[in-house]
């Protein structure tokens, strides 16, 4: 796949992204943080065998020299449908959105990208990510989801409305450059 249909590929799936945003309920606007929902029927258990509930899966492009990163694979425990905010709550991990988009846009994971953090773009200049609106088009976290035996894709619907059946897989998938292309997982 060239890079130019790979980025053809990341725009589309951006726009249908925003697309599918637009109508999903809002709650105000606003950046906010994901928190665990009081009901939620999951527990983390990172014990890196098969996982019976959801797998949650962060992966960030190579070559980001970060302290704190958030990436590793987690398992959520559930044996039933999951919210998946909430299937991210518990495997540890703290969302946060946009101003004017709210939690619809994922912009942070963990803090990641920090906004005091330099992300290169392929022209060689630097971007400071501000969570104000849109991320770059070169830099951005992405929703994955892979149903049992099944493949990654993008996700149709956004964390806060997207629900993650037990054996499925969920990924946040910070890009930059069009790398990675798709969760390695």
């Amino acid at each position: 796949m060239t890079t130019t249909s790979r980025a053809l590929g990341a725009s589309a799936a951006l726009f249908l992204a925003l697309a599918l945003a637009a109508c999903a309920p809002s709650d105000g606007g606003g950046a906010e943080e994901s928190a665990p929902s009081a009901s939620a029927s999951a527990d983390a258990n990172a014990d890196g065998g098969d996982c019976a509930g959801v797998e949650v899966v962060v992966e960030l492009a190579e070559g980001l020299d970060l302290a704190d990163s958030p990436a590793g694979v987690t398992c959520v425990e559930a044996d039933a449908p999951i919210a998946a905010s909430d299937a991210v709550a518990e495997a540890g991990l703290t969302t946060e959105g946009t101003e004017e988009y709210g939690d619809q846009v994922i912009c942070r994971v963990n803090g990641v990208p920090a906004e005091d953090f330099a992300l290169t773009a392929d022209d060689g200049s630097d971007y400071f990510e501000t969570c104000a609106s849109m991320p770059a088009a070169f830099a951005y976290w992405s929703l994955w989801t892979k149903p049992v035996d099944g493949e990654w894709g993008y996700a149709q619907e956004g964390l806060s409305t997207l629900q993650v059946q037990p054996g499925e897989s969920l990924a946040l998938l910070f890009t930059v450059n069009d790398e990675p292309a798709a969760p390695s997982e």
